[in-house]
């Protein structure tokens, strides 16, 4: 009987996530509806050829919105991928949020509540590099490389708790793709400015 329940259980957090993925799927991957015939700025193509960039092809999409484009320097390029970087750590957790109303394991609302505290800890982390970035490049690159475990944690909770949620490992996919992005940007205004800081 027990086998049962678990399994009515695993069926039921499986349709959960299944039918919240399918409505929330623009809500994590950028929104980046622009042609290819928009050509990207050199800055944008700079920074994707960065050896911290962990998907090209990402970064490139992600960044090739018009405003994004017309950055005309690194600091304002970087301000840009910060706000990204916030808006889609932000719509994560609204995802993830949106799990935990439907899930009732309590492992799984562990693992759950373990990743909405990692996407809080993005968003402040984004945002405040936003802040610093100008000022201090070199604790801005901080604050955006530590996001990177905070995820990791984040998945690995969810790996331990077998919850199966494509668009979760999806979401923290993308979100160390921007953290990536931050990384690569924050060191290259170091390397602009070695002496200012």
């Amino acid at each position: 009987m027990a086998s049962t329940n678990q399994l009515w259980l695993v069926l039921v957090i499986f349709l959960s996530v299944f039918s919240l993925s399918s409505l929330l799927t623009s809500a994590i991957i950028p929104k980046a509806n622009v042609s290819l015939s928009i050509p990207s700025s050199q800055l944008v193509e700079n920074l994707c050829n960065g050896k911290a960039i962990q998907n090209r092809r990402f970064c490139l999409k992600a960044l090739s919105t018009p405003e994004v484009i017309a950055a005309i320097d690194t600091t304002e390029l970087g301000t840009l991928i910060m706000k990204l970087g916030a808006a889609n750590a932000k719509a994560t957790l609204n995802v993830y949020k949106g799990i935990i109303k439907k899930l009732g394991s309590p492992q799984a609302l562990k693992a759950l509540n373990c990743c909405v505290e990692a996407y809080k800890y993005a968003i402040l982390s984004f945002e405040m590099v936003s802040s610093k970035f100008v000022e201090d490049p070199q604790t801005a690159n901080y604050d955006v490389a530590v996001i990177g475990p905070e995820i990791a944690n984040c998945e690995k909770e969810l790996i331990n708790a077998k919850v199966q949620a494509p668009r979760l490992l999806a979401g923290n996919r993308f979100m160390k793709y921007y953290v990536s992005m931050g990384y690569e940007i924050t060191s290259t205004l170091e390397l602009e400015n070695p002496n200012e800081y």
